[in-house]
């Protein structure tokens, strides 16, 4: 057992020292990690700048544009009619909301006024949702100069004022506004809201399963050269030799989760200290699983381009069925396939723990799979790794 040791040691220092390996093994996650912070650590609120011709710089069109500058998110650009114009002939904005001269007097007279949108094709999904917003705030408009005809009509011939009845109607609105009849609460159900949480699994999951090419070609490689058979001369014997290669892939697995798994905790506070130490549990179970699935393809393998090609065909199939960035829904086929790959268990065992806040009692079926897999894994790559690994 020690000699296995000495030999894991060794490769992890070499691993290491390595440039183009720690290159792909270390800088990569570290790298992804980064697209992810910016596409997912920064606010997820709908953000968007809404661009308005005010032709008529009335009340009503000052409200409108209040009202949408109000919205979380939203921001306003006042524009000339020669600027948007300009603006949409050159697609330099997809969508101008247009408020035309005399807006405000109609409103005011009982009229119906119109606005207008101009627009590139059909928008854009941005600004699809921008004309929504500034329908509901028009919308807001449209419900008080309703209230406050209705409520004249109603108190027509009791001597009220119509100053009054505009003061009281715009209170009791912006009231209803602060605190409405009808609230609305958001409840989340299968884990959090934060998109970190749904595609951390999957990305260390994949990085793991992407280390098992390199290990498997560099078993091969040795093989090929003699390494391993010179080795053999000293005093390890096979099964040493096999196991510590075996727990140097297992090594190179779990540092590079590792980094990861640290980044999350230091960047985004995914964890307590006791969820941390609960994904460590499964990083290291499924880089066992992992690593005997990349012994397997050494031990079949004749040239480290063999190897290269097996590991990525097995890395990407895993990849794909395994819910690593989608989840299939329960009963299809595609959750059948999954069954037979590595990163289903793992990414469940993930979220459990990520997204759910589970404890490691909650994926201990998941870790039985996965603890199985390393062993019969580990059992047949040894049972097929040749007496003489120098052997062609």
């Amino acid at each position: 057992m020690k000699r296995a040791l000495v030999i894991t040691l060794n490769e992890v220092k070499l691993y290491l020292q390595d440039k183009g390996d720690l290159a792909f093994g270390l800088l990569l996650p570290i790298l992804t990690f980064a697209l992810m912070y910016g596409a997912f650590g920064s606010n997820t609120m709908f953000t968007a700048t809404a661009n308005i011709v005010d032709e008529d710089k009335g009340a009503y069109s000052q409200q409108l544009i209040q009202q949408i500058d109000d919205v979380d998110g939203i921001s306003v650009n006042v524009l000339t009619a020669e600027e948007a114009n300009a603006k949409l002939e050159h697609s330099d904005v997809l969508l101008a909301l247009y408020i035309p001269s005399g807006f405000s007097d109609t409103l005011a007279g009982g009229g119906k006024a119109e606005l207008t949108f101009k627009q590139r094709g059909n928008g854009g999904l941005e600004g699809q949702i921008l004309a929504g917003i500034i329908r509901g705030a028009a919308e807001g408009i449209n419900q008080e100069l309703l209230a406050q005809s209705q409520t004249e009509a109603a108190l027509a011939g009791t001597g009220i004022t119509q100053s009054n009845i505009e003061i009281n109607v715009k209170d009791a609105l912006n009231n209803e506004r602060l605190s409405p009849t009808v609230g609305t609460t958001e409840e989340v159900i299968g884990g959090s809201t934060q998109f970190i949480n749904q595609y951390l699994p999957g990305i260390i999951t994949m990085y793991v399963l992407f280390s098992l090419s390199l290990s498997a070609m560099a078993i091969v490689e040795e093989r090929r050269r003699g390494t391993l058979e010179r080795m053999l001369t000293t005093r390890l014997n096979v099964s040493e030799l096999f196991f510590g290669k075996f727990l140097a892939t297992i090594a190179r697995g779990f540092i590079q989760t590792l980094i990861l798994l640290v980044l999350s905790y230091a960047v985004f506070q995914l964890f307590t200290p006791l969820s941390f130490l609960a994904c460590l549990v499964v990083s290291i179970v499924f880089t066992a699983a992992a690593g005997a699935i990349g012994m397997i393809i050494a031990s079949i393998s004749r040239t480290e381009s063999a190897a290269n090609w097996i590991a990525i065909v097995v890395t990407m199939f895993m990849v794909m069925v395994g819910g690593t960035f989608f989840a299939a829904s329960e009963g299809s086929v595609l959750a059948a396939i999954g069954t037979i790959s590595i990163n289903t268990y793992a990414n469940k065992a993930y979220s459990a723990i990520i997204s759910q806040g589970g404890s490691l009692g909650d994926t201990w079926s998941q870790l039985a799979v996965l603890a199985g897999v390393a062993v019969v894994g580990l059992i047949i790559s040894r049972m097929i790794f040749r007496a003489v690994p120098g052997s062609k």
